[in-house]
């Protein structure tokens, strides 16, 4: 079985290098994908049906839609779609657009908290099929871009992991796009002719959400240093505990034993790129 094209070659290879290098998918999982109709995660379901057909190892996958309630969604393009190529896919009707409505704020920012009900939808959903993983369509750009929102307005150095346990320890939650590019994912759908549709959300698309302002930040910078998007992405796995300033990751009474120093004066601070 060959694949379509290069760019599927391309993106099945680097999906490949992510199951692998964080044990995403394993024999006889069942993998429910999150599927919102939106470019990366139709990407995702049809690039792990390539790669379930041509992996060593047996799984299955199950498509889940969660339909925020908004009127005009199109969830109808998505059941029409799985059917027509064959995907087992469940969608899940809810109230989540009333709930924000009710609950937020005029001038706040839905997206968080969207996020937050549609995986407890999900969570609750997993269980119900047995699905052994959820898989989510977050691409490279959206770890890098997690990386600078976090950096920036929470005071916070993390992005997000390729593989997560949730806190109970009963839900895997696995992201195979991770060394996939945005514009790669969205080819991608463009090629395999899959018809991408809007969340509905009222601010979805807002040019002025800090992550917007972020992607388009990031963007300038690719034009002017090609290859930066790519340098960041590296610099999550190739961390220096260190070199930062957490001191649980460096407890100073541990760097002063490490350096000789007595009690009581201060830890020395290794040097650095950037140091003065």
């Amino acid at each position: 079985m060959s694949y379509r094209s290069t760019l599927e070659a391309r993106l099945a290879r680097k999906a490949t290098r992510a199951i692998k290098a964080f044990d995403l998918i394993e024999e006889g999982d069942r993998v429910m994908v999150g599927l919102s109709g939106g470019k990366d995660s139709w990407a995702l379901m049809h690039l792990l049906d390539v790669l379930r057909r041509r992996a060593p190892v047996d799984f299955s996958l199950v498509a889940v839609n969660v339909d925020s309630g908004y009127a005009a969604y199109r969830h109808d393009v998505i059941a029409r779609t799985c059917e027509a190529r064959g995907w087992e896919y469940r969608i899940e009707h809810t109230s989540i657009g009333d709930i924000m409505d009710d609950v937020l704020d005029a001038d706040a920012t839905p997206c968080s908290l969207c996020a937050r009900l549609r995986r407890g939808v999900l969570y609750r959903i997993a269980a119900d099929l047995g699905a052994t993983k959820i898989a989510l369509g977050h691409h490279a750009d959206d770890f890098v871009e997690t990386l600078l929102l976090n950096l920036f307005f929470a005071g916070s150095l993390k992005a997000m992991p390729a593989r997560l346990v949730s806190d109970d320890g009963r839900h895997v939650v696995i992201r195979p796009l991770v060394y996939v590019a945005e514009d790669e994912a969205r080819a991608y759908t463009r090629e395999c002719n899959l018809e991408v549709i809007g969340c509905c959300c009222p601010v979805c698309g807002d040019l002025s959400l800090k992550r917007q302002r972020v992607k388009r930040w990031l963007l300038d910078l690719e034009r002017e240093h090609p290859g930066v998007k790519s340098s960041m992405l590296k610099a999550l796995g190739n961390v220096a505990p260190r070199h930062l300033l957490d001191t649980r990751l460096n407890p100073p009474a541990e760097l002063r034993a490490a350096a000789g120093v007595p009690a009581g004066l201060p830890a020395p601070v290794a040097d650095s790129v950037g140091a003065s």
